[in-house]
């Protein structure tokens, strides 16, 4: 978590600061912002692997005092304007579009501005999974469903027991008890109260238009900057006849073990 401040730097105002991340996830938070950084990513992997990673990045709520560029040979593209209010909202781009270049806006008093954003790197395929801007509210055929059941960071038997939107930032929060917990990769569906019931909250895109009903569904999906988002959510009752119909063919890509 670097924590860079502009205080250190007050008598030089165009000073450009670098900084070198080796985690594939994390965040920054630049203190009394002032002149620039340049955030270079350098993942513990081979760097032939580059170019298949995508990078996204999340501005902290209260984020302000610094635009966030894409630059790439000298060539500044604006990805995120000082001042600019949208909560949750993600901004994605190729490993090989270039890095992140933050620059220092001109204030007043710069000791009340604070910029800082979340970071991760995903595989291209992860990330098509999360930002499939095309149809991101389309059923999954039942060859998608099994491939995430194999892939998905969670899967889960649930039923759902409220859904909240935020219009705000466009986006519904599916309540769900588990009937039956396969895998999940952080702790997101928890035992909650004396009924020894698990719980737990899986967000999606308010167009999808998620409503509470009757019933189990198969729900798997994405950790994405430490919440869980919605992938493939089949009926359980669809997603055992496609289970059964695969393995009865030798088809289906993984075991899920026992209903």
């Amino acid at each position: 978590l670097p924590s860079p401040s502009g205080l250190t730097h007050e008598s030089h105002k165009k000073d450009v600061e670098q900084v070198y991340l080796r985690c594939s996830e994390g965040s920054i938070e630049w203190m009394y912002p002032t002149g620039a950084l340049i955030v270079n990513l350098r993942p513990n992997i081979s760097p032939a692997s580059y170019k298949h990673l995508t990078v996204c990045i999340k501005p902290f709520k209260d984020s302000a005092g610094a635009n966030i560029y894409l630059e790439k040979t000298g060539e500044l593209k604006l990805l995120v304007r000082d001042g600019e209010r949208s909560p949750g909202r993600v901004y994605c781009f190729g490993y090989d579009q270039g890095g992140l270049f933050v620059e220092a806006t001109p204030q007043q008093d710069i000791s009340r501005k604070i910029t800082g954003f979340q970071y991760e790197l995903l595989s291209r395929g992860i990330a098509a999974d999360l930002h499939t801007a095309s149809a991101p509210c389309r059923p999954c055929s039942d060859t998608e469903v099994l491939l995430a059941v194999c892939t998905s960071d969670f899967v889960i038997r649930g039923s759902i027991q409220n859904v909240t939107n935020e219009a705000q930032e466009q986006e519904s929060i599916i309540h769900v008890r588990v009937n039956k917990l396969y895998r999940q990769k952080s702790k997101v569906f928890q035992l909650t109260g004396e009924s020894g019931n698990w719980r737990g909250q899986i967000k999606t895109l308010l167009e999808c238009g998620v409503k509470p009903g009757d019933g189990d569904f198969l729900f798997t999906g994405r950790m994405h900057f430490g919440e869980a988002r919605l992938g493939c959510a089949p009926r359980f009752k669809d997603f055992q006849r496609m289970y059964k119909e695969a393995k009865d063919k030798g088809l289906n890509p993984c075991e899920i073990g026992p209903d």
